[in-house]
């Protein structure tokens, strides 16, 4: 049997939070615990031994790893906008079958590959840009400063590397500020009320009986 905790007053009526609404929260957060520390560690690499090719395999494994945690923090991501949602979900499944198809096509290690051909940058772009709404739904909810800054950050930086506008040195501390700014975010995440995360629930009720009553 479910345990349910206190009763909230939601914007369309009372709602409770379950045990399974908070197991979605602590899995979400890990998820992105779990992106963050790949990646920061990843770009961690790239900055202090850039000329080290035994961090290639490296790099490859962290990638899949950011890969994974952000796919599974896109499944339990509380989002009010059922379309905005699946739209995010669609983003990092494209990125994440355009990066097993690069990695199978060219000869490269995946690090290299995606670095050096624009079109393999774009492919996985749609896994960052769905990084992005995360950061921005996350601004937009809590106002996180972090966030603030990251939400233009990325593209700026993959669409500045993409059309060859921005120098090294400028990519290196923009690659660097996000990897110190995401773990921020999500060590933040941790110690966040779990309720805050799931949201009212009498909203996501509201709307998914107006989606019904439409059908």
């Amino acid at each position: 049997m479910e345990i349910t905790s206190e009763v909230y007053q939601g914007q369309f009526g009372e709602f409770t939070i379950t045990e399974s609404d908070r197991l979605s929260v602590i899995i979400y957060r890990s998820a992105l615990a779990i992106a963050a520390v790949c990646f920061s560690v990843g770009a961690l690499l790239v900055l202090l031994q850039p000329s080290n090719p035994q961090i290639l395999n490296w790099l490859t494994w962290l990638y899949w790893g950011f890969s994974l945690g952000l796919g599974v923090a896109l499944w339990t991501i509380h989002i009010y906008l059922e379309l905005l949602h699946r739209v995010l979900q669609l983003f990092w499944a494209i990125g994440a079958i355009a990066s097993v198809g690069i990695a199978l096509y060219f000869p490269e290690p995946l690090a290299i590959a995606i670095y050096e051909h624009p079109i393999a940058l774009i492919g996985v772009g749609f896994s960052f840009a769905a990084l992005t709404g995360i950061f921005f739904k996350e601004s937009f909810c809590f106002n996180r400063f972090e966030t603030k800054f990251l939400v233009p950050l990325l593209p700026v930086l993959i669409l500045g590397h993409l059309v060859s506008l921005l120098p090294i040195a400028i990519e290196q501390s923009l690659l660097g500020t996000w990897a110190v700014l995401f773990m921020i975010f999500a060590i933040r995440k941790l110690s966040q009320e779990i309720p805050s995360d799931i949201g009212d629930k009498s909203v996501f009720a509201y709307l998914k009986a107006q989606k019904q009553q439409a059908a």
